[in-house]
């Protein structure tokens, strides 16, 4: 192991407590994220989640159990804050890495993440691969296109486009929802946005750099 960093960050909502780790183990980054109601849950949970990250990191990539059987009770997945009137209040505008869904996904999962933006070489748009039904990953490009291409990864496809909107647009619209991110585009381009909720109630917004 190169390299280990942990940071422990007061929340609120029934789990005020988060941790996360970023760690590099023979070259490969990985990051673990937890949420707890207390020191000790938490600790624990830390020690289940990096235990199983090492050994997936030791042993190579296999796809992740769904339904997550942990559950956004161990995960670190933020509530929706009643009395909060959500804002952006953090711009991520990261270098966009051109790759497969079944590389983004393989990343994804690495680095602990629900969704992960990144550009599809088959539509060259933007796209994201995120968790949910009925096989736990699925892929959205910013334009409607046909299935991606054979993988080791179990894809489903979101056949249609995103829609194109504002910020005060995806705010308001991801307000209305429990959702925990809003993928979008911006108006008049096919560049990709995810809105996010923190944990502190209000959103973070990631687009790739120009």
């Amino acid at each position: 192991m190169a390299a280990v960093r942990i940071r422990l960050t007061p929340a609120a909502g029934p789990a005020p407590l988060v941790a996360q780790v970023n760690a590099e183990i023979s070259g490969r980054r990985i990051r673990v994220q937890v949420a707890a109601p207390h020191l000790n849950a938490l600790l624990d949970r830390l020690a289940g989640r990096l235990a199983k990250c090492f050994a997936q990191a030791s042993r190579g990539w296999s796809p992740r159990p769904w339904p997550d059987p942990e559950g956004a009770a161990v995960r670190a997945v933020p509530p929706v804050l009643p009395g909060v009137d959500p804002r952006i209040v953090r711009v991520k505008t990261p270098q966009l890495v051109w790759c497969s869904p079944a590389v983004a996904a393989m990343t994804m999962d690495a680095m602990d993440y629900d969704v992960h933006l990144f550009t599809d070489p088959d539509t060259e748009r933007d796209a994201v691969v995120y968790r949910v039904g009925p096989t736990g990953y699925r892929v959205a490009r910013t334009v409607a296109a046909g299935p991606p291409q054979r993988s080791g990864v179990p894809l489903t496809l979101s056949a249609h486009g995103v829609p194109r909107l504002d910020e005060a647009q995806a705010v308001e619209r991801l307000r209305r929802t429990e959702s925990p991110f809003l993928f979008f585009a911006r108006p008049g381009s096919d560049r990709g946005r995810v809105l996010y909720r923190r944990f502190d109630g209000h959103y973070g917004l990631i687009e790739g750099a120009r």
